[in-house]
This record gives structure tokens, sequence and C-alpha cells, in this order.
């Protein structure tokens, strides 16, 4: 039988556990060991034993619930890495995804979708899935997506290419390089792998990337509503797109409803004589993130059929970078349309590496490389018409921050 001063000692050790308990919780960072605080309390003395065994369990309860209940799941935006590649590109695209999933990628496991107009090695899928915690999916391109469409005169469209190689045109003799061009600028989209997709960014073989990217990408997309975002911006050999302009020219007359031509526009950007001529300038798509709803539009598919009916795909060599470039400064907003400057990216020859110092402590890149003033650069007349088009710091942290995963969040 237990006399009334032990009960009331038992008591009292459970009463002062119960508040230091309530203390340890508040005060006590949640990675230490909090049950280590009881410790000295709980030698094996024969007060000790009157404390029910219940009290400790119900602690470590509670901590567990505390611990889960700090551990939020992650919601990832509806997004995808869209990587076109050959079996024979495998270490060139290994090289580019372990870039990406070191300087972005593992912090977030987004999905990869691999497209090839022919079947997939099974080295290529276990090589490449192994690379990243998302998950990879891999599928073969038809030829509605990759060949010739019925309208396209072949024996002409092998004659232009042979003229074009005759003359140095890069890429100008090559059939699959047309083909490709054609299916980035009006199929790939349409995949049945990225159906269900609202976000796109494209990764190429052999490219790097020189910047920690702390904060979800595709989310900053989703929440500003950019339906377009780049990083590099050049001028194109203009002897691949002779008729490309013109051919454009007929379609802005045809479809004033699809074109953006406000304030906002920036439009300004691809001429320099009011429309008389097209300057060149796109953004290099070799990088590129993007809205895929923006690409499945009326406006935008319209575009392409337009383009495509003409044959400049195969007649002469029209580029992906182009097409999209033109559809994104007729028929986008300035608003909609975003310049990833914290983002160190190479496609050889051409480097955008940030000089900003703050961006610059996140990148391994040198600055004196960055391509973005240069002369062959469009980024000079982009300045021009959009002069905001580069985040100061306080801009850049208010924007991403939100963005940035708490710790204890499970990815």
């Amino acid at each position: 039988m237990m006399s009334k001063r032990r009960q009331t000692v038992g008591v009292q050790i459970a009463a002062a556990l119960a508040v230091l308990f309530i203390f340890v919780m508040f005060y006590f960072p949640e990675g230490q060991d909090r049950t280590s605080v009881f410790k000295p309390l709980m030698a094996d003395t024969e007060e000790s034993q009157l404390i029910p065994d219940a009290m400790e369990a119900g602690f470590l309860e509670n901590e567990r619930n505390h611990q889960q209940a700090a551990a939020v799941k992650y919601d990832r935006a509806n997004a995808v890495f869209v990587v076109l590649a050959r079996n024979r590109e495998l270490n060139g695209i290994r090289k580019s995804m372990r870039q990406m999933e070191d300087r972005f990628n593992r912090k977030f496991n987004y999905p990869y979708v691999f497209l090839n107009d022919e079947e997939f090695s099974e080295e290529f899928i276990a090589l490449t899935s192994s690379l990243t915690k998302g998950q990879t999916f891999y599928g073969k391109i038809d030829e509605s997506m990759w060949g010739y469409p019925s309208h396209i005169n072949q024996t002409y469209a092998a004659e232009c290419r042979k003229n074009m190689q005759d003359n140095k045109v890069i890429y100008g003799g090559s059939e699959s390089y047309r083909h490709m061009c054609r299916f980035q600028s009006g199929f790939f989209f349409r995949h049945p792998l990225l159906e269900t997709f609202e976000y796109y960014w494209r990764l190429e073989p052999d490219i790097e990337y020189y910047c920690d990217v702390n904060y979800d990408v595709f989310k900053v997309m989703k929440d500003n509503d950019f339906k377009y975002g780049w990083t590099i911006s050049l001028t194109e050999y203009m002897a691949t797109i002779p008729t490309l302009w013109e051919t454009t020219k007929k379609f802005i007359a045809a479809h004033p409803e699809y074109m953006e031509t406000g304030p906002e526009s920036l439009r300004e950007w691809i001429t320099d004589d009011n429309f008389k001529t097209y300057n060149g300038c796109h953004f290099w798509s070799n990088f590129e993130v993007g809205s895929l709803n923006f690409l499945r539009s009326e406006r935008y598919i319209k575009f392409f059929e337009h383009l495509d009916k003409v044959g400049g795909f195969f007649y002469e060599r029209w580029g992906d970078a182009p097409v999209h470039s033109l559809a994104v400064a007729l028929m986008l907003k300035k608003s909609e349309v975003h310049f990833f400057n914290d983002i160190g990216y190479k496609h050889n020859p051409l480097m955008h590496c940030p000089i900003e110092g703050y961006l610059q402590k996140s990148c391994h890149c040198n600055k004196q490389e960055n391509f973005d003033w240069n002369n062959w650069s469009c980024a000079t007349r982009y300045k021009k018409i959009h002069p905001e088009f580069i985040w100061n710091e306080h801009t850049f942290k208010n924007k991403t921050s939100p963005f940035i995963p708490t710790p204890g969040t499970i990815i």
C-alpha cells in the first residue's frame, strides 16, 4: 500500500514534468531531441516509478503528431521537362539531366517526357531514369508529327536542300533538322504524353546550367500568368527564312483578332522599320519555359497551320525559334513574357550569365562571357520596349521567395 507522502511526491513530479513538457515544446527547436531534457529527471528512483508509463508514451505520441503536422506534402505545378533526343545522344542528355537535377530538380522532382522518332533503347531508358527521383516517360513520335504532309513536293524539297547546302547555309542540307523544326513548332505540345500537362521546360543535350535555382520555376510561371520564359535572344540567319516574314504578315492581316496591339505589345521588338521587314530577333528556343495551353490555343494553332501550308519548313529552313518568337511577340503581352536572368545557361557557343552580384553568389559562370549585350544579341532591342524586363534584387526576392519549399516539406 502506497503511503500518502509517496503519492503526493508522485503527483508533484508528474505536475512538474507536465509544465516542463509545455516549456520544451515551445522553446526547443524541432531538430533537437526534446526527450533528452527529461532524462536527468527520470532516474531510476523509487519516486520515479510513481510516474505512469503513459505519460512518456503520451509525450512521444504528441511529438510524432507535431512533426507530422509540420511535414507538409509539396504541391507541384502541373509541369514537365520535355526532351527530344535520339539514342545516340544519351551521354549528352545524361550530362544535361545531371545539371538540371543538381541545380534545380532534386528539390522538386518534376517529371520528364522523352520523345524520339525511333524507339528508345533499354540502355537509354535505364540510364536516364536512374538520374532523377521524378517520373520518366518515353514516347515515339509517329509520322503524322514527324514526316512530310501531303501538300509537300518532296522532289522540290530535296532540290531546295541541295541548293542551301551548296550555299553553305547552316543545316541547309539536313532533312532531319527540318522535321525537327516542324515538330517543335507545331506538334510536340500535342503529343499524347504531354496532353495532361500545363507547363513545360525544354531540355537539350550537352547544355550547361551554372546557377542554383532554389524556387519553383513552374509555380512562378503560373502565379504570374507568364506564358513564355527565356534566357538568350539573338538574330536569325536570314538565309534560312527568306519568306517567313511575308507569310507572317498575311496571317496578321487575316487575323487581327489574334494580335496584341496595345501598349503591352512586343511587336516592335521584331521589326526596326515599322513592319516592313523582320529584323530576325528571336528567343533561343533550346531554353524555353512555357505554357502548353498557349501553344494549344486556337490563335497559335492557326498560325502554325498557316505557315505549314506554305511549305517553308521544307522549301526553306524555318526554325522553331523564330516561329515561337513571332507568335510570342505578336500575340502575348509584355507582362506574360519573362526573362530568367537568374538562370545561368549555356548552349554552345552562347552563354547567359547573370552579372548582378546578388545572383552571382549562386552561380559559377564567368560574367565576362555573358552574351546579353553582344552585338548579335537582341536584349538591347528588348530593353528599349520593356525597360523593366530585368528584375532588381527586391523584385526577384519578392517574386521567388513564396515558392521556396519550407524545411520539413515532403517533396
